[in-house]
């Protein structure tokens, strides 16, 4: 049945939320007949649309399963085969990598939703392989079952650091298909004018997560053509008929002009069009895990996880003085003749010190190498009129006070490696927000102090995004979000991106 008035959409609620002037006559989003079927350049071809998004992510799963059930096999059959036999060894390899990948399945690592996508795909093989490792220790200690301790002590932690490389490999060529505009979802974005645009622009930033804005539906039309650059399509009753026109994949409804039943007959619609309906939540900058929908008296309640779990804040401690003291082993040669190359080439000592501001606003001595001329501290003020201000940061890409040496130790980072020794007194952690001076603090505004909150870190967000070249404001949103979201597999998957970032050399100054 085709309604073609407000009075006939529906209550004066579902009215009052689709009023405004519309290019289609409406219809009502909970009748059978929620649009007009019709075909039109972008939704002729079937086919295509299902290529555009389902089948490469369908891809992309296949892959990494058949990726983790290889590496495996080859870590079990090659840890085992030398005490246990080719044949015996083998048998056991595939155990184990039956085991792992039903582990990893479970943590839903395999999840469409997932595919190229967040932390989420790294964190399920973790946890599979910390079950796995549980499950091994368990047969080994209390069923007395004779588990090899070869594959829980190396096998494992290969199997999921192999894996790892492998899934961050896999997920950069999809990350580049979705560049060249394959595997992407065409999306519909609804909502007012202001809303939509903020959410536009962050999308279209971002290519990279598989969203392709094809256009906006706003309140009401007439009052804009475009919205942040991208075609105002229609109405927001115009919706549904939109996205079956333009065989779109996903609607994303932002702002506060569509809720309560008008959302929720919008997915009934949205379901015989064939389409996901995704909605952007008024709070911004916070990760899926930190969010849970409460089901309760008939509402969807969005928990909000406010402070991270102890055992979490444990662990990230425990793994960050492990690996700041691994690696001043590894690294101590690297580190001494750094210091010495300084010490030689330049008046003054080695090492520079320098007081920070860690968490909960707490004074700590910092320290590097050193990298610019002894009377830096003198010439700052002089060149404070010349130099680049950045909200309350000082920079300078050709700074005169930068010695030969110690350019080269700041293009790749080696002038850091001291802070090696403020993470294992506790006063850093090897990911976090950018360690800032006094003077800086002093100058924060409001929500810049939630810096503040976790220990400032040798490396971060704002390392693996462009150093130096990050402008005040984005070096604040990247901050932010980190200690609004951060996790030990987001730790390690920045530590793995900070490598490639330091050897790239790009905003190093």
């Amino acid at each position: 049945m085709t309604l073609t008035t407000d009075q006939a959409a529906g209550p004066v609620d579902e009215v009052a939320e689709r009023r405004g002037r519309a290019l289609e006559p409406r219809r009502s989003w909970a009748s059978s007949e929620p649009f007009v079927p019709r075909l039109t350049p972008e939704n002729s071809d079937p086919a295509a649309r299902a290529v555009a998004w389902a089948a490469v992510s369908r891809r992309y799963g296949l892959v990494a399963v058949v990726l983790d059930t290889l590496i495996a096999l080859l870590v079990g059959a090659a840890v085992l085969a030398p005490a246990h036999g080719l044949l015996n060894g083998g048998r056991l390899a595939c155990g184990g990598a039956a085991l792992f990948i039903a582990l990893v399945l479970l943590s839903g690592g395999y999840r469409r939703s997932v595919a190229g996508d967040g932390p989420a795909e790294f964190q399920a093989p973790l946890r599979a392989a910390v079950a796995m490792v549980l499950i091994l220790m368990t047969l080994g200690y209390v069923l007395r079952v004779p588990v090899p301790r070869s594959y829980v002590l190396v096998g494992v932690p290969l199997i999921l650091a192999i894996g790892w490389v492998a899934r961050y490999l896999e997920r950069r060529h999809l990350h580049r298909l979705r560049l060249q505009g394959e595997g992407v979802m065409r999306t519909v974005v609804v909502g007012d004018e202001a809303s939509a645009t903020g959410v536009v622009r962050n999308i279209s930033a971002a290519p990279h997560h598989g969203y392709r804005i094809d256009g906006v539906c706003v309140p009401s039309m007439g009052r804009a053509t475009s919205v942040a650059g991208v075609p105002v399509l229609g109405a927001v009753a115009d919706v549904v008929q939109v996205t079956v026109d333009r065989g779109a994949d996903v609607v994303l409804v932002t702002g506060s002009y569509l809720s309560g039943d008008a959302l929720r007959r919008l997915s009934w619609a949205l379901s015989r069009a064939g389409a996901q309906l995704v909605v952007v939540p008024d709070i911004v900058e916070v990760g899926a895990p930190r969010l849970t929908v409460r089901p309760t008296a008939g509402l969807s309640l969005l928990e909000v996880q406010v402070a991270s779990p102890r055992p979490r804040l444990v662990f990230k401690q425990v793994l960050d003085v492990t690996m700041a003291g691994l690696a001043l082993l590894l690294l101590g040669p690297l580190l001494g003749l750094a210091a010495l190359m300084v010490a030689a080439t330049s008046p003054g000592g080695a090492i520079y010190r320098q007081v920070r501001v860690g968490q909960d606003g707490t004074q700590f001595v910092m320290y590097k190498l050193r990298t610019m001329y002894r009377d830096a501290d003198e010439r700052r003020a002089a060149l404070l009129a010349s130099g680049t201000h950045d909200g309350v940061l000082f920079k300078m890409a050709d700074d005169p006070r930068v010695t030969p040496v110690g350019r080269i130790l700041r293009r790749f980072s080696i002038d850091e490696l001291p802070q090696l020794v403020n993470i294992i007194k506790g006063d850093m952690a090897l990911v976090g927000p950018r360690p800032p001076l006094l003077e800086e603090v002093e100058a924060y505004h409001d929500s810049v102090h939630r810096r503040l909150y976790v220990r400032p870190g040798l490396t971060g967000l704002w390392q693996v995004s462009g150093r130096s070249d990050l402008d005040w404001e984005e070096s604040v949103r990247l901050d932010l979000r980190y200690v609004d979201n951060w996790s030990v597999s987001m730790d390690l998957l920045i530590l793995w991106k900070t490598g490639r970032a330091v050897l790239g050399g790009a905003g190093a100054y």
